[in-house]
């Protein structure tokens, strides 16, 4: 999230195979809005035992989702101070959560836009790692926080520090790493550097 005012991406829509054999893949998308990262899944192919929070978006076809430092991306008018401080000293974290009811590239027009195909035990992985990353209240039920951004939207207490060296993008690159793909967190603070690693893995995967 940070990094909003001083860096920005690039573009380039590819496709990468992740399935083995004749196992059925399932496709996974990584949003580029520039400044930071997202993640989209359809919503169907979630297995609601790993992720049963995305019912919380019942008429959604996709949901897209990102993670970030609370104080800065809850902001109604995000500053370059709310910026730096969060890169020092957190507020604590958010999850984004949106249920999108059209075509990706037709909700997000400007974004970069990269399909990976995951293999069933990774996808099963992917949606564990992002139901994980919900905090919880004693009933393991997620904390809402308030109304999101854009659409049918909401903002959810979400674990983990955010700061700079764990941005946004390092979320999705960790995400996408447990899901077995060869992305590594490590030099990915920038939504650019997430997606060179992004692009170079669909290409590389058969």
């Amino acid at each position: 999230m940070l990094l909003a005012f001083v860096l920005a991406a690039s573009c380039a829509p590819t496709v990468a195979e992740r399935a083995r054999g004749d196992a059925p893949a399932t496709s996974v998308w990584v949003l580029d809005h520039g400044w930071h990262a997202a993640l989209a899944v359809r919503r169907s192919d979630v297995d609601r035992v790993a992720w049963p929070d995305v019912d919380d978006f019942p008429q959604a076809t996709f949901i897209e989702l990102a993670w970030g430092d609370r104080e800065f991306y809850m902001a109604t008018s995000p500053s370059v101070w709310l910026a730096m401080r969060a890169a020092f000293k957190t507020s604590g974290s958010v999850l984004h959560v949106v249920g999108i009811t059209t075509p990706l590239a037709t909700a997000f027009p400007g974004a970069d836009i990269v399909e990976l195909r995951l293999a069933p035990v990774g996808f099963v992985a992917l949606t564990r790692f992002i139901a994980d990353e919900y905090a919880r209240d004693d009933a393991r039920r997620p904390i809402r926080l308030a109304r999101g951004l854009y659409g049918a939207s909401w903002f959810y207490a979400a674990r983990g520090r955010y700061h700079l060296f764990n941005t946004c993008n390092t979320w999705v690159a960790r995400a996408l790493q447990h899901a077995g793909l060869p992305v590594s967190p490590a030099g990915t603070p920038t939504a650019g550097a997430l997606m060179q690693q992004v692009r170079g893995v669909a290409r590389a995967l058969p």
